[in-house]
């Protein structure tokens, strides 16, 4: 094989590139995406910071089941965001395994079967906590795509539409 000098080697690298680049997107765009990862505070009153820090500037003191979307973990602590798309760090030992959501338009209907024409169960207002009936679910992988099964801490249980809520 010929070796190539000069500006031709340079056309070469430079095409050799754009093709890998161009192999790496086709394949990325071929993946599924990956579902978000969602977690509840677990403690009464815990601290979102604005860095990985117990030294760095409070930001604000988040309720118990706050539903919050895993961002980065780093080594005990994790980087998330709540509802308002407000960004900070809170420690990991805060964070808990139950699923919860909260209404995210000012009033979500919450119907006996996941139909619109459905009877009411009971209206939820902006930022009220539901919590995930259907354990292991996502916005994309639901029993009844579009809607998730919700329980208020009343007892009263139904279904509301995914575009609702926020923790999912």
């Amino acid at each position: 094989m010929a070796r190539r000098t000069g500006r031709a080697a340079g056309i070469a690298v430079a095409l050799g590139r754009a093709v890998a680049v161009a192999a790496c997107a086709a394949s990325a765009a071929a993946l599924p995406a990956a579902a978000a990862e969602y977690r509840s505070v677990s403690d009464a009153a815990t601290v979102l910071y604005d860095a990985p820090s117990a030294k760095a500037r409070a930001l604000f003191v988040l309720g118990r089941d706050l539903p919050l979307e895993v961002l980065v973990p780093l080594e005990g602590w994790v980087k998330v965001r709540d509802a308002a798309g407000t960004i900070g760090w809170v420690e990991k030992k805060a964070l808990g395994d139950r699923r919860t959501l909260v209404v995210r338009v000012p009033v979500a209907d919450v119907r006996a079967s996941p139909d619109d024409a459905a009877p009411l169960v009971f209206r939820a207002e902006q930022n009220v906590l539901l919590e995930l009936a259907e354990p292991g679910m996502s916005a994309t992988a639901t029993a009844t795509p579009g809607w998730v099964k919700v329980a208020h801490r009343d007892g009263q249980s139904g279904f509301v539409r995914v575009a609702q809520v926020f923790g999912l």
